[in-house]
């Protein structure tokens, strides 16, 4: 039988392919001046995850078991799959949260697993570790909990009573991949499971707005992930699919993850993995949509593959392509085209407008604001500056980046 430390090593190596286990939105608890309790999701650690108040989260991210009833085969652990195997008690994970936590590596759990014996067995395990942390320990860190698809409804409803976060993947950006892909699961059972969590923690912040001792539901909300590379989808495809996510269910995050191939992998799969910089540009994408005011329209017309250019990041790509709106003058542009500026970010512009309502801005009063004025120059007038026009291809070799690709799972 294998030891704690051998089933620790192989389940939470097999975690590593879930990248959706960010801390952000997390309450802010703690055990100090008080005889109870133990942890805190306030604290520094090991760095894992960022709040968006800066807080940093480390978790322990793990399994609770590798074996599985499905046969996904874009998943390691699948049921054919020929890896090693383990599986973890409850009272074993709680220790192990536990002790993490007393030796200061962690702040929380993030707790996933594959299915066994059924999508109930295997939720109603998960919340008795969650549960026994809360009631049993007094645990006050950080909780995410993967839910199962098809789960019931109850165990769903408890699960969001002890984590902070849960969530639920939707694996693959569209039905007709995951049918082909993972035959086992269903894309309306995974929206209905969504749509139904959504509603829970819907009906608890109305219920704490009339009565502040009514249970949070999940408090840091859901997240979902998606898969990238494992289908012949397209980027634009992809982050249609996620603005329809946000959309409908009003998601903290959708994750993507490069898909990376497997042992024995179907003739379905590539034979190789899609580049990191692909998983990147998609985050770049996402953000510009959540936090700058861009459409799907804006992006995709910029992006006439459908691929985002590896060496352009999308928003520079819809610049290039829009430079009739530019060069863009920072001491009189309001703060929707000031966000369109390649180079500029949402503090970065708010400090801009906070800065120029004392006097008219140079370059140097933009690089002491935190302006890359490389990438920021060419498409920004100033009080002392304004560009030389230049066509395309005289100014893209000048703002053309090519980072070195890394390896997710390779040496450093």
């Amino acid at each position: 039988m294998a030891t704690v430390i051998e089933k620790l090593a192989i389940l939470a190596d097999a975690a590593k392919y879930d990248a959706s286990c960010a801390s952000s939105a997390a309450p802010k608890r703690h055990s100090l001046g008080s005889e109870k309790g133990i942890g805190s999701s306030e604290g520094a650690g090991i760095c894992h995850a960022y709040a968006p108040d800066g807080r940093c989260i480390s978790l322990l991210k793990i399994l609770l078991t590798n074996f599985c009833l499905f046969d996904c085969l874009y998943c390691v652990n699948r049921a054919s799959s020929n890896v090693k195997r383990a599986r973890f008690s409850v009272s074993e994970i709680v220790s192990l949260t536990l002790d993490f936590y007393r030796r200061n590596y962690i702040e929380g759990l993030f707790l996933s697993s594959g299915v066994i014996q059924s999508p109930d067995y295997t939720m109603e395990q998960m919340v008795r570790v969650a549960r026994e942390l809360r009631e049993a320990h007094e645990f006050r860190g950080y909780i995410h909990l993967k839910l199962v698809p098809e789960a019931d409804p109850d165990l769903i409803e408890q699960a969001g009573r002890y984590a902070d976060r849960i969530s639920l993947n939707v694996e693959l950006p569209t039905e007709t991949s995951l049918s082909r892909l993972a035959p086992q699961k269903r894309m309306p059972a995974i929206r209905k499971s969504i749509a139904s969590v959504t509603a829970r923690i819907d009906d608890a912040h109305d219920a704490r707005r009339k009565y502040r001792s009514a249970p949070a539901f999940a408090p840091a909300g859901q997240s979902t992930q998606m898969i990238v590379g494992a289908d012949a989808e397209n980027d634009i495809s992809i982050l249609r699919t996620s603005i329809n996510l946000y959309a409908g269910y009003r998601l903290k995050r959708v994750y993507y993850s490069a898909f990376s191939p497997i042992p024995a992998a179907s003739a379905q799969l590539p034979p190789t993995a899609p580049p990191l910089l692909r998983e990147h540009r998609l985050y770049q994408a996402d953000w510009l949509v959540r936090f700058y005011g861009f459409s799907l329209d804006d992006i995709a017309a910029s992006t006439p593959s459908g691929m985002f250019d590896p060496d352009v990041d999308p928003k520079l790509a819809w610049a290039l392509a829009n430079r009739a709106l530019f060069p863009m003058d920072v001491n009189r542009a309001d703060r929707d085209h000031l966000l369109r500026v390649p180079g500029l970010g949402v503090r970065v512009v708010d400090r801009i407008l906070e800065s120029r309502r004392f006097g008219r801005l140079r370059l140097d009063d933009l690089k002491r604001l935190g302006v890359r004025l490389r990438k920021t120059a060419p498409f920004i007038i100033a009080g002392d500056w304004r560009p030389h026009p230049k066509r395309e291809e005289q100014l893209l070799p000048s703002l053309r980046s090519r980072p070195r690709q890394l390896d997710l799972f390779g040496a450093a």
